[in-house]
C-alpha cells in the first residue's frame, strides 16, 4: 500500500516529540579556531592525488596518512606533499587490506576514499566500524543494492556522516540554475535530464610500454586496471551520479520528494570493440573480448512529486563531452549542451532562445560569489574545491555533510537498479526508500546560502 506524505506526517506526529535521540558520544565536537582537521586518504591514484593537492592548499587541514597498494602512485602523492612544504604523513603500502591500518590512527577526524568502485562499500563499512565519523567517498557507493543498504544502516546506527564527493553538484552553471529554480524562474519543474556523455576510451585503455598495444587489466595504468572490466561484465548505467546529483537537488529528492521507480534500456555494444580493433588491428590484443555494457544506456525515473528524469550513459563511442542537462518547468527551461535558456514572458518570443550567459551571471550562486577566487586552479573548472571544502567545513562544525548518505545511496543505486531493469526486459522496477519514510519530513538544506 502506498502511503501519502500527509498520512505519514499524521502517523508520526505523536511519536516524533518522544523519539529516541542518538547518544551524544556518537557525534564529533566542533573544532576550535586553532584546531586542524586531521584527514587520511585511502587511494591516491589520479583522483585521490587531486584531493590530496586540494587538502594541501588548506591551512585548516592536517594530512595524517596516505594509503595505497601502488608504490608508483604513492610516490606521486608524496611529491605533492613535498612540493606543498607539508610534513610527510604516515605512508601505508601493502596488500588490499593494508588500508585498515589507517583506522588505527588516533584522533582521526575523517577519511577520503578514492579507490576502485568495488572497494568503496567495504572501506566505508570498516571506517564506520572503527569509529570514524566523517567518510568522504568517490562515486560509486557500492556494486549491489545490498551494498547500499549496508552503508545506510551502518551510518544510521553509528551517527557517521557519509558524503559522496559528487563535484558536479557544485558546478557553477548548475548552481546558478538551481538558484533560478529556487526563485521560481522556470515555474514548477516537470522534467529534467542529465547524464555522463563523454568519450572515455583513452581512460579505459592505456598503451602498454612493451607491446605498444592498448590494453586494460592488471598491466594497464590507472582506471584501465579496473574500470574497464565493469563494461565487460555489467550492463547498466555504470556512472549515474554526475547527471542525477544536480537533478536530485533541484527537485528536493530525500527532502520532500523521492525516486519512485525506473526503467532502463540498452543499445547494442559496439564502441569498445571497434576501438580495440582500430588501435590494435582487426585481430589484435583485446579484440576477442565481448563487452556486455551497451554503448547507450537510457534510464527514465519517476519521482513522487510527479517529475520525470531522463539519464543517459554514453562513454564508449566517439563524441565530445557533455552532461546533457535539461531543466524544464511550466514557464521555461535551460539546456547546457546549447548554453541556452527560455523564460516565458521574458525571452523575446515563444520560439527564440536566450544565450544562458547573462542569466547564469545574474543568478550566480552565493557560494561561487564567495569562493570563486579560492577555487581557481582546482580540478574540473573549480568545482573540486567546493566538494572538499564542504566536507572539511562539516567536520569543523561537527555538522551533517551537505550531501549525505541517503543522497549517496539513492544516486548510486541507479546502477544496480538499471542492471535489473535491463535483465528483466526493460521492466519498470521499484526504487527503494533508503530514508525509511523520513524524506516526507526532511527539508531542503543543500547550498541554501554561502556557508558550505
Amino acid at each position: 500500500m502506498n502511503t501519502t506524505r500527509r498520512d505519514f506526517v499524521k502517523a508520526v506526529a505523536v511519536t516524533t516529540a518522544g523519539a529516541a535521540v542518538l547518544p551524544g558520544h556518537l557525534f564529533a565536537r566542533p573544532k576550535k579556531a586553532n584546531e586542524k582537521v586531521r584527514l587520511a586518504f585511502i587511494g591516491v591514484g589520479l583522483r585521490g592525488e587531486s584531493h590530496v593537492a586540494l587538502a594541501c592548499n588548506r591551512d585548516d587541514v592536517e594530512i595524517v596518512a596516505l594509503s595505497d597498494i601502488n608504490s608508483q602512485m604513492m610516490d606521486r602523492a608524496k611529491g605533492i606533499i613535498k612540493k606543498a612544504g607539508r610534513a610527510m604523513p604516515q605512508i601505508i603500502l601493502g596488500d588490499n587490506t593494508a588500508y585498515k591500518k589507517v583506522f588505527e590512527i588516533k584522533d582521526l577526524d575523517g577519511v577520503i576514499i578514492a579507490t576502485p568502485w568495488e572497494w568503496h562499500c567495504p572501506m566505508i563499512l570498516d571506517a564506520i566500524a572503527a569509529g570514524i565519523k566523517y567518510v568522504g567517498t568517490e562515486v560509486m557507493l557500492g556494486i549491489t543494492l545490498e551494498d547500499h543498504w549496508k552503508v545506510v544502516r551502518a551510518a544510521e546506527a553509528s551517527g557517521a556522516h557519509v558524503m559522496m564527493l559528487e563535484n558536479v553538484c557544485y558546478r557553477r552553471d548548475v548552481m546558478a540554475v538551481m538558484n533560478m529554480v529556487r526563485q521560481n524562474v522556470f515555474g514548477e519543474l516537470v522534467h529534467l535530464q542529465g547524464g555522463y556523455q563523454h568519450n572515455l576510451r583513452s581512460v579505459l585503455f592505456t598503451k602498454d610500454k612493451q607491446s605498444g598495444d592498448y590494453i586494460f587489466g592488471e598491466k594497464a595504468f590507472s582506471e584501465a586496471q579496473w574500470r574497464t572490466a565493469h563494461s565487460v561484465h555489467r550492463n547498466g548505467d555504470l556512472y549515474p551520479t554526475h547527471g542525477i546529483g544536480p537533478c536530485a537537488m533541484m527537485v528536493d529528492i530525500n527532502r520532500g520528494n523521492r525516486f519512485l521507480s525506473l526503467s532502463s534500456f540498452d543499445s547494442k555494444a559496439r564502441g569498445l570493440h571497434k576501438y580495440t580493433a582500430d588501435v590494435n588491428g582487426e585481430h589484435g590484443t583485446g579484440t576477442n573480448v565481448r563487452f556486455k555494457c551497451g554503448d547507450m544506456i537510457t534510464t527514465n525515473i519517476k519521482c513522487a512529486n510527479g517529475e520525470t528524469i531522463l539519464l543517459q550513459h554514453d562513454t564508449f563511442v566517439a563524441r565530445p563531452y557533455s552532461l546533457g542537462f535539461r531543466v524544464q518547468g511550466t514557464e521555461g527551461l535551460w539546456m547546457d549542451v546549447s548554453n541556452t535558456i527560455y523564460v516565458n514572458g521574458v525571452s523575446p518570443n515563444y520560439d527564440s532562445w536566450d544565450k544562458a550567459d547573462s542569466w547564469l551571471a545574474k543568478y550566480d550562486h552565493p557560494l561561487w560569489k564567495k569562493y570563486g577566487e579560492d577555487s581557481k586552479g582546482a580540478g574540473h573548472g573549480g568545482m573540486d574545491f567546493f566538494v572538499i571544502h564542504a566536507f572539511v567545513e562539516a567536520i569543523k562544525r561537527a555538522a551533517p555533510t551537505p550531501l549525505d548518505v541517503y543522497d549517496a545511496a539513492a544516486w548510486s543505486a541507479i546502477t544496480p537498479l538499471s542492471e535489473r531493469s535491463i535483465e528483466l526486459g526493460n521492466q519498470t522496477v521499484e526504487f527503494p526508500d533508503f530514508t525509511g519514510g523520513k524524506w516526507m519530513l526532511r527539508k531542503q538544506d543543500f547550498a541554501l546560502d554561502d556557508s558550505y
